[in-house]
Formats: C-alpha cells, sequence, structure tokens
C-alpha cells in the first residue's frame, strides 16, 4: 500500500481483489495534496494526521446507526478527536464540542478530555467513506469517482478540524474551501 503522510488509509470494501482495485485507483490520485490543500485553506500549520476507512454500504450504514440513529448508508462520515474546533472560523461555521450521547450531527463530538501528548503528532480523528455511495454519487453528478471521492476528504477533513455544515455559512464555507482545493491541484468536480 502506498504510504500517505498525514492520512492512515484503510480499505474493507469487500473481498481482497475489490480492495486491491481500489487501493490502485487512490494511487492515482493525490490524498496528501489534497489533505495539505484542505488543512492551509483553513489555516491549520501544526503537523497532524488522521485515519481514512473506505468501506462499503454496509459499513458505512453501520455506523450511520450507531452514531447517528439514521439506518442507512451515507458518503462520508467525520469522528473528530478534538476536544474543541482547531479551525478560527465565525462560530456559525463550526461545531459546538458535546458529549457524544447528545450529538446527532454528521459530526460525531469526541469524548471530552482527549489530549495529544507533547511531542506528538495531532491525531484530528477518523473520516469514513461508503465506496458503493462514493460512486453512485460521482454517476449522478456526471464525474469520476475518484474527484468525489477527494472532495468527500476535503469535507471530512474540514469537519475534523471543526467545520460544521448545519447552517447555511457553514456549509458554504466548506463548499467554497472543498472547490478551491480542487481547481488549485487541476481536478474538475
Amino acid at each position: 500500500m502506498q504510504e500517505h503522510p498525514l492520512i492512515e488509509l484503510y480499505i474493507t470494501v469487500s473481498n481482497d481483489q475489490q480492495n486491491t482495485l481500489i487501493e490502485q485507483q487512490l494511487s492515482s490520485v493525490d490524498l496528501d495534496g489534497v489533505a495539505l490543500q484542505t488543512l492551509q485553506a483553513a489555516g491549520i500549520i501544526q503537523q497532524v494526521m488522521f485515519t481514512l476507512l473506505v468501506t462499503d454500504d454496509d459499513g458505512i450504514r453501520d455506523m450511520n446507526k450507531q452514531y447517528r440513529d439514521q439506518d442507512k448508508p451515507t458518503d462520508v462520515l467525520s469522528f473528530p478527536l478534538l476536544q474543541h474546533p482547531l479551525v478560527n472560523a465565525p462560530a456559525d461555521q463550526l461545531w459546538i464540542a458535546q458529549p457524544i450521547e447528545n450529538a446527532s450531527a454528521t459530526v460525531e463530538q469526541p469524548p471530552q478530555g482527549f489530549i495529544t501528548p507533547p511531542g506528538m503528532i495531532m491525531n484530528l480523528g477518523d473520516i469514513v467513506m461508503s465506496w458503493p455511495t462514493v460512486t453512485r454519487q460521482a454517476t449522478e453528478a456526471g464525474h469520476n469517482p475518484l474527484v468525489e471521492l477527494l472532495y468527500l476528504l476535503s469535507h471530512g477533513l474540514l469537519h475534523l478540524v471543526g467545520y460544521d455544515d448545519h447552517t447555511e455559512t457553514g456549509y458554504q464555507a466548506m463548499v467554497h474551501i472543498q472547490q478551491t482545493v480542487l481547481q488549485v491541484l487541476g481536478y474538475q468536480a
């Protein structure tokens, strides 16, 4: 598997052959560039890392049901480990830290008290994507599934650093960053 300095990547879609095929496809796009550009656009300068799990509809449906009480697949889920938003943005663009038992948003709030030890790279959290949903959405939008995945990677990463899209202002800010990141890297969404 290709090494990614910022991303701990896992692919568990259906079988080893399908996982390898997706891994090969992902090696043809700049996951790290999208992550770095997204972080830069959000004003994040410290060293960070995060986990990306590419799974299937059943896997993401289980997580969506467990953490959001929605028994259906979705495209992307984000699970920040931060106690407070890392990004410096207006309050109406950010998620508010709350205990998990009260969370019902796309962004699952971290348990209180997670602290990065001194000298360690800050782990932002986890992003989970459903490959079948990503490919369906790409087909509906008329573009490449890999571009859809990169767009959702930027989206999920923005959630990890503190952005939220439950207000129109937050949604617009996130979409602007996501589109700008893809454009800078030469991807058409």
